[in-house]
């Protein structure tokens, strides 16, 4: 046989073989129905190695012999989402599905989609508590995978994705031109321990929980480290979608998102994912109305424990697409879908002590100090009694044996004493009079449950959660001034106030820990940046109670300077813009503290100088109009946008009504956009909004 013939032969037997071993994958992996043994399916392996060994040329990125990982990565690149990756909101008990249900029915039946008697169409799945993944295909192949991250941009992750053997390389049947898959990377339990033991012989760490092992196996720099945890995947969802002869066109409201698809409802297209050879979980059900949910929701909790894998909820979502358009979205997630969690875990433990924590503001929460136990996934030492009047309430004593749980799987607390078991010297919590932090008196305003120290600036906790407050991106914006270093520059005494930070230096940093020369030189840089901030940055920086971002702006708009803020009286700060007496009496509290006004002067002192908001002069151009804004604009972020409307005197709000003037709409509109056409509202793009604003067409964002 000659070599071209040789080649061909090879071809052939390779291409046999690899539709036979992901045939073997998918029945494994997917189906949970493996057809061979695993000596079989090695032996199969062992002769694709042999012959791409034979035939380096013939070896395609999408063999399964490529799925063992590459070369490490430096690091992972940022992926902007072509359509956000959304998060859902929550329902905890069957009020709130029926709520929701309810909230969905009547506005289906006003937009004429659904009979007066009719019950609404719902899919049910599984919420798979795992990692969130976007799948990239383009043209039936494997070209990209990301993160959730922040829902718009998160990490690329394709050579970890490759290697998992339940996500196809190459998509079956015809395929659309763009196809973004949304959905679950998990383990299963049996997959985690086995896991786990294998860690334990080699001397490594453990994993606590299934969920963490699957995060941090799909995060390893090393794609090869991937390749060999159980890591396995379910599709749910979906992003872009272009490209489909014969599609139906048009869904979900603005351009960036239209999809042209190949099915009209939710369930139809998990039926489309799973002929392209996507892995979909089998126990999704349509069902109709809030009992049918509850039903499910009733079923799916007595098999939980059952589960191979880890679940914590069910997930309805609205069957028929051209309703989900209509229903839309409400900040970043849809209308058209819940989450019901299933109740917290909860586990007893012994309560040790009751001890306070002061927040940023001066509030003292009581915390109770617990014998180490695992309940939800983590080994909780530490859980939050709330307030006083909990404690009263809840009558939880030190040295109580009580139970903990982790609301909504998250946040843990305690539910209360097991008082069958209250031993006779419990003690009961007394809260402190004084600051156990600065020494300064605890004071509880008459009218509210949460006690707070009167030290200000002066308490070195508060001082710590201050600092953080004002280094924030909404604030002063001091990128590289985080948790760690405040607390050195804080327990070392460096730093006092929030003016002692502009006296820092890059050699003295540098010699603080996890601080290197460049990560010093580069926060020195930052402060330097820091100290011409806009007025209201800095009066929302100083942290005053009740005074958040766009209160700030507007007291800061009307006054144009921090010592006309510092000696306005009441009917002053009365006359700002929706300053009512509660925010004008925390401001009058604020300025009524020397040390407060000392650290204002001290900040001026070490060069900070506020820029006043520019002032028109006549009448403000958008004076009395509310405007709202969607989606990304191409020069202005939306704090610049925001910043500009509010200075010529326009309002900002976050959805679209009546009263709207104008929609300013970026990329990747979402339903606000529907809605304002719905209601006749003027939409302007960018270069609108400038002309409205007398601002110079394209460009940056420079004043």
């Amino acid at each position: 046989m000659n070599a071209r013939a040789s080649e061909q032969s090879a071809q052939a037997e390779l291409q046999a073989l690899r539709r036979e071993i992901e045939g073997h994958n998918h029945r494994y992996y997917v189906l949970d129905a493996p057809l061979v043994s695993d000596a079989e399916y090695d032996r199969l392996m062992a002769r694709l190695l042999e012959i791409e060994q034979a035939h380096p040329d013939l070896v395609v990125p999408e063999s399964p012999s490529q799925r063992v990982g590459g070369a490490p990565l430096a690091a992972f690149a940022s992926v902007r989402h072509a359509v956000p990756m959304l998060s859902l909101g929550n329902a905890f008990d069957a009020e709130d599905v029926r709520a929701f249900d309810k909230r969905v029915s009547d506005t289906l039946r006003e937009a004429g989609l659904l009979g007066l008697d009719e019950p609404v169409r719902y899919v049910a799945e599984f919420k798979f508590d795992g990692l969130a993944i976007s799948l990239r295909y383009e043209r039936g192949r494997l070209v990209q995978a990301a993160t959730r991250g922040d829902g718009r941009s998160g990490e690329d992750v394709t050579a970890n994705i490759r290697t998992l053997r339940s996500v196809p390389l190459v998509l079956s049947g015809d395929s659309p031109e763009v196809l973004e898959v949304r959905g679950e990377v998990l383990i299963n339990r049996a997959d985690f321990e086995r896991l786990n033991e294998a860690q334990r012989s080699r001397g490594e760490k453990v994993f606590v929980n299934p969920r963490n092992a699957a995060a941090g196996s799909l995060r390893q720099l090393d794609p090869r480290i991937t390749a060999t945890r159980p890591l396995r995947f379910y599709a749910y969802g979906w992003g872009e979608v272009r490209g489909l002869p014969g599609a139906q066109a048009g869904l979900f409201g603005d351009e960036s998102a239209r999809a042209a698809l190949p099915r009209d409802t939710h369930a139809g297209m998990l039926d489309w994912f799973e002929s392209l050879g996507l892995p979909v979980n089998a126990a999704r059900r349509v069902l109709r109305g809030a009992d049918a949910l509850l039903g499910f929701y009733t079923e799916v909790g007595a098999r939980r424990p059952q589960l191979p894998f880890d679940i914590d909820g069910v997930v309805y979502k609205v069957d028929a697409l051209r309703a989900q358009e209509v229903l839309g979205y409400v900040a970043r997630a849809p209308r058209f879908a819940i989450a019901h969690k299933f109740p917290a875990q909860e586990e007893t433990t012994q309560l040790f002590g009751i001890e306070v924590q002061v927040g940023r503001t001066g509030a003292i929460t009581p915390v109770a100090r617990l014998k180490p136990v695992f309940v939800g996934g983590v080994t909780v030492t530490n859980a939050t009694l709330h307030n006083e009047d909990e404690v009263r309430r809840k009558d939880v004593r030190i040295g109580d044996t009580v139970v903990v749980r982790r609301a909504g799987d998250v946040i843990p607390e305690v539910v209360g004493p097991v008082l069958e078991l209250r031993p006779a010297d419990a003690v009961p919590f007394v809260m402190p009079t004084l600051c156990p932090v600065c020494g300064s008196a605890i004071e509880r305003p008459e009218d509210e449950a949460i006690a707070r120290c009167t030290g200000g600036l002066f308490c070195a906790a508060q001082r710590k959660q201050t600092l953080l407050h004002a280094a924030g991106r909404k604030a002063l914006d001091i990128e590289g001034l985080g948790e760690k270093l405040v607390d050195q520059l804080v327990d070392s005494g460096r730093i006092k106030t929030l003016a002692d930070l502009f006296s820092l230096t890059a050699e003295e940093l540098a010699q603080y820990e996890r601080m290197g020369t460049k990560s010093a030189q580069n926060l020195v840089q930052a402060l330097e940046q820091a100290r011409r901030p806009a007025l209201g940055r800095l009066l929302y920086a100083l942290g005053i109670r009740h005074v958040g971002e766009t209160t700030a702006r507007d007291v800061a708009l009307h006054f144009g300077s921090m010592e006309a803020i510092m000696d306005a009286g009441e009917d002053g700060l009365l006359a700002v813009h929706d300053v009512g007496p509660v925010v004008a009496h925390s401001i009058l509290r604020f300025f009524a503290e020397p040390h407060n006004r000392d650290v204002v002067h001290a900040l001026a002192a070490a060069g900070v100088q506020p820029q006043a908001p520019q002032r028109r002069v006549g009448s403000l151009p958008l004076s009395g109009k509310t405007l709202v804004l969607t989606g990304t604009l191409p020069h202005w972020t939306r704090d610049e946008a925001t910043r500009r409307i509010l200075a010529a005197g326009g309002k900002v709000s976050g959805s679209v009504s009546k009263k709207t003037a104008y929609l300013v709409a970026g990329e990747e509109a979402g339903s606000k956009l529907a809605k304002a056409a719905e209601l006749g509202v003027a939409v302007l793009d960018e270069n609108g909004l400038r002309a409205l604003l007398g601002v110079p067409q394209g460009g940056g964002s420079e004043a």
